[in-house]
């Protein structure tokens, strides 16, 4: 059940009616209800996974908040992590290990027969795993109460919403919303959460899957396109993922806007970034500071010399490559963009920010390095990354008049001048912000929005790309 969907339309339409006129103390009910049933629209047997990952995080934590014993609490701790990466383990990284160990059996003249085991992969798992490691996390250090009641917390584990592609968020954040049973329904908190809806709709269906068209024509078949063409595909790509992945969150944090439920914000217009550190900063924010937060910083963080603070960014943006999934491309573009932190952290800043032309500058140098990381995020091999960057390498300007001139990816191009034009007007600012532009003004970009959802919009697009992970 896709945001992007009549049928999302309806079934938000139904919960938001009887979330409203639900008696209070029963809502967090209603949502735990419609969390599992949309769950379940994807594949219904994988709720049990939910469950399991809910009741380990759960009893384990009361276990540990139930004990004075840091030796016994620890092995809680451990527990959970152990119980929670290995399901992730199981169906997200089983067969690249078993296709690394056969590898490396076959290097030593030996022979590892793997299980024929398929598993499809949950939708979700990695964020919410991820999300529940974090409470055990936070619960153990002290800085949040445990949770008694197990139906909260089974909807802070899985609020509908952030589901599948998060926000991940922490449930010092979230916890506290969804336990709340005061919560009215207020104009403002249903006009923002209507914008954003609406923000993250266009975003998605006239841009991403516009740009989609595009990418996945000559990504595919990629040895027979010239470099030109490859790098106008790379960049349609950066557009791609980014209002993709962004229109996602942009509609996730509406809809829990209108519930009276604020999640975090994921994304600051991460493509106006000067410098590496702050395109991360402004970049899927919600794994970016989990990574830092419990991850980076218990490496050792910025401490213990420049070498050790580089070799602690390289283990978190490889480890974080990997989450994105098992594949060698995505290993490798963690690690380019490790590399590129790490250098740009050696020398405190690597590009010059001051002034407009420096800044100018600085923003197209950023943008390139992270197209390169792209284009191994983006391949299906190695071999197929390293022949689109020596193509781009070698290309012919040219190729880029008869590219422009293709009237197919017209839609593509008038969606991304409209999202540069319009986040251009309010960098690191949620979109409703344009609700303090002057009325005629407002309203003609409302206009111009839901025209173009309606005219140029991707009917049946494809599904949102970190479903996926």
């Amino acid at each position: 059940m896709l945001f992007n969907s009549i049928e999302f339309i309806v079934f938000f339409g139904v919960i938001f009616t009887l979330y409203w006129i639900a008696p209070k103390k029963w809502r967090w009910l209603l949502l735990l209800i419609a969390s599992y049933f949309f769950y379940m629209s994807w594949e219904p047997i994988y709720i049990v996974l939910i469950l399991i990952s809910t009741a380990i995080d759960y009893f384990l934590c009361l276990y540990m908040t139930g004990s004075n014993d840091q030796r016994l609490r620890k092995y809680g701790l451990s527990l959970s992590i152990i119980l929670n990466l290995g399901l992730l383990f199981t169906f997200k990284y089983l067969g690249f290990f078993q296709d690394l160990m056969q590898h490396v059996f076959h290097a030593f003249g030996a022979e590892y027969h793997a299980s024929s085991l398929q598993l499809l992969l949950p939708v979700g798992i990695s964020f919410y795993t991820f999300q529940t490691i974090s409470y055990s996390i936070d619960v153990y250090r002290g800085n949040l109460p445990v949770e008694r009641h197990f139906g909260k917390f089974a909807l802070f584990v899985s609020f509908f919403p952030q589901l599948v592609a998060g926000p991940i968020e922490r449930a010092g954040d979230l916890l506290p919303q969804v336990k709340r049973d005061d919560i009215k329904l207020e104009s403002e908190d249903l006009r923002d959460g209507l914008l954003l809806f609406i923000w993250g709709l266009f975003k998605k269906v006239v841009v991403a899957d516009h740009a989609a068209m595009f990418v996945d024509t000559y990504y595919e078949s990629y040895s027979h396109q010239s470099g030109g063409f490859l790098l106008f595909a790379t960049y349609m790509f950066a557009l791609q993922i980014y209002c993709d992945f962004s229109g996602y969150s942009d509609m996730a944090i509406g809809i829990a806007r209108m519930l009276g439920i604020r999640l975090m914000e994921n994304f600051k217009t991460p493509y106006f970034s000067t410098s590496m550190t702050s395109f991360w900063r402004n970049w899927h924010i919600s794994l970016s500071t989990w990574l830092k937060d419990y991850l980076y910083i218990p490496l050792g963080g910025n401490k213990g010399g420049k070498f050790r603070t580089s070799l602690n960014l390289m283990t978190t943006m490889v480890l974080g490559g990997l989450w994105h999934g098992a594949n060698w491309t995505f290993i490798i573009w963690g690690a380019l963009n490790g590399f590129f932190l790490s250098i740009e952290k050696f020398f405190h800043r690597l590009l010059p920010a001051r002034g407009m032309f420096l800044k100018g500058i600085s923003m197209f140098i950023v943008f390139h390095l992270i197209c390169l990381g792209w284009i191994f995020f983006r391949s299906q091999s190695v071999d197929q990354a390293l022949t689109i960057v020596n193509k781009i390498v070698h290309l012919v300007p040219f190729d880029l008049y008869f590219i422009l001139a293709d009237n197919r990816f017209s839609g593509a191009i008038i969606g991304a001048l409209i999202l540069i034009f319009l986040e251009a007007q309010i960098p690191f600012q949620p979109f409703t912000a344009f609700r303090k532009k002057n009325v005629v003004y407002r309203y003609s970009i409302y206009i111009l929005l839901i025209t173009s959802v309606l005219l140029l919009g991707v009917s049946g697009g494809a599904q949102f790309i970190y479903f996926q992970f």
